[in-house]
């Protein structure tokens, strides 16, 4: 009987050229695709819900797949993740990707399909001080940042609007640039880091970051908060802040709303 299952994986984006499947390169979905293939006996296609780039990682990243396979639902994750570490034999060793969670759904569920909304969170390192060991993980800005100015514009972009000046050029093709954020929060999680998270129904190529990147000059005081509903509202890129590098940036939650919800 064909199973639908569903992954809730975890990786550091660091040593992977992204998300996708890309011949010759080392992926996340191409590293997965393998292991699981070879626990479930059969050639294995992923469905995820968000083609990170290079660099970026994943807390809640989502795929499903669907097959016939005699290895048990719940053998999946441990048979898998142990794969991707070396083997059972390996110890102390965690691989750089980690499958969290494996569960059955129903047979006409996709996980990029029946995606809901999704969450993000970029963190920025604002202590003034260059860390050797955080390059990875966040992106690090030297001057100081306003932070009250950045929830200030951060109140802006909440709500359904055009956001086609948060978008890079160089991705997929969208019928629309319409989308809606749920939630924009900015604040400061320790002394010298500041987080923003994002949940919104979908978003355009590199806009989360685009977004990080024009919040943090509005931190700066190269833009006003209020330049925020101009912005936008002018639906051109060049009007909006830098790109933020992709360290910074993790993919935090999927929702499917009813469906499936991931417990806290």
């Amino acid at each position: 009987m064909e199973r639908n299952i569903l992954l809730t994986i975890e990786y550091d984006g660091t040593n992977f050229c992204g998300w996708q499947r890309q011949p010759g390169l080392r992926t996340v979905q191409g590293q997965l695709e393998q292991a699981l293939t070879k626990v479930c006996g059969k050639e294995i296609t992923l469905n995820g819900t968000s083609r990170t780039d290079a660099g970026v990682h994943a807390l809640g990243q989502r795929a499903s797949f669907r097959g016939e396979f005699g290895i048990p639902t719940d053998r999946i994750m441990l048979a898998v993740n142990n794969l991707l570490c070396g083997g059972m034999n390996v110890r102390g060793k965690c691989a750089d990707v980690c499958i969290r969670d494996v569960r059955e759904m129903p047979a006409d569920f996709h996980a990029r399909f029946d995606s809901k909304g999704k969450k993000y969170r970029y963190i920025i390192r604002n202590s003034g001080e260059m860390d050797v060991f955080a390059r990875n993980y966040c992106y690090q800005v030297k001057s100081p940042l306003n932070l009250a100015a950045m929830q200030e514009a951060a109140a802006l972009i909440v709500g359904t609007h055009d956001f086609a000046c948060f978008q890079a050029a160089g991705g997929n093709p969208r019928e629309t640039t319409v989308r809606t954020v749920f939630s924009l929060d900015v604040f400061r999680r320790e002394v010298g880091d500041i987080a923003i998270e994002i949940t919104g129904d979908g978003f355009l190529y590199n806009m989360v970051r685009i977004i990080a990147g024009t919040l943090v000059e509005v931190g700066q005081g190269k833009k006003r908060p209020q330049e925020i509903s101009s912005i936008i509202t002018s639906k051109e890129r060049q009007r909006a802040g830098h790109t933020a590098p992709p360290e910074g940036l993790y993919l935090v939650e999927i929702y499917y709303g009813e469906l499936y919800e991931r417990e806290a």
